[in-house]
């Protein structure tokens, strides 16, 4: 088991890649917490996990909430006694807008969840991580942070800040022996991606969005948390300040 006995906080994590990875962590030995928005599914992804044999618990938590943040993230530390792995997934997507139809509250509410609850966990966690000498911190930015497409201009700026800030991050914690990245999916199979197609005939745009991948495919929730699993393990101890691209070369 790759993480046999670490403790794992994912957030964003009732539903699509969050789901998946932390139904994989779970499987690979982790203490997996499910972190989400109260109203969510995250009590029945939790209890899901802990049917198949693995443990799991659910913790409401709004993202942007600075105080939510570090009660959570403390609790974690208080009850296992360390922290091992946050992955900070949670996030909006952007509906194509032109810019001048960006309204101030959709501006602000894609940089809160996307920008600032990236931010607000990865801080939480530092001391922990600091005291116990090590950690592993992950982020879920985009190919739009270094693909940008129209119409997704506010999306596009939130992920390559997203980049941005694993790479100053990484080289901070490093002499702490935290590790800092963060995986630019392609577009995924979740219930986020009728947003990132585009609107009018949602097959029609589909198959077009697929003429820009390579590999001729849309990214499964698996893909992303195969990628996750492999950068929060040590099969990955030399690895930090990366944003790794699961994205059947659509960034080539």
């Amino acid at each position: 088991m790759r993480l046999k006995d670490k403790v794992a906080i994912i957030t964003g994590a009732a539903s699509g890649i969050g789901k998946g990875t932390a139904e994989l962590f779970a499987q690979e030995g982790a203490a997996v917490v499910v972190a989400d928005l109260p109203a969510s599914p995250g009590e029945e992804v939790a209890a899901a996990i802990r049917a198949a044999g693995g443990r799991a618990e659910f913790a409401p938590v709004d993202v942007t909430d600075a105080a939510q943040v570090q009660a959570m993230v403390d609790g974690v530390a208080a009850r296992y006694g360390r922290i091992d792995v946050i992955y900070n997934n949670a996030g909006l997507p952007q509906a194509f807008t032109p810019i001048e139809e960006v309204t101030d509250e959709y501006f602000e509410r894609l940089m809160a969840v996307n920008v600032k609850g990236v931010f607000l966990g990865s801080r939480a966690v530092v001391p922990h991580m600091k005291r116990q000498g090590s950690g592993v911190i992950l982020a879920t930015a985009s190919t739009a942070g270094v693909r940008p497409r129209p119409g997704l201009n506010v999306y596009s700026a939130t992920k390559g800040a997203v980049i941005a800030f694993t790479k100053a991050l990484a080289l901070e914690l490093a002499p702490f022996g935290i590790r800092v990245n963060a995986i630019n999916p392609v577009a995924t199979d979740t219930p986020m991606l009728p947003g990132f197609i585009g609107g009018g005939d949602a097959e029609a745009g589909r198959q077009n969005f697929l003429k820009t991948i390579p590999l001729g495919r849309l990214a499964q929730p698996l893909d992303i948390a195969r990628a996750a699993l492999f950068l929060a393990s040590e099969e990955a101890s030399l690895i930090t300040g990366v944003d790794l691209e699961v994205d059947g070369g659509r960034c080539v």
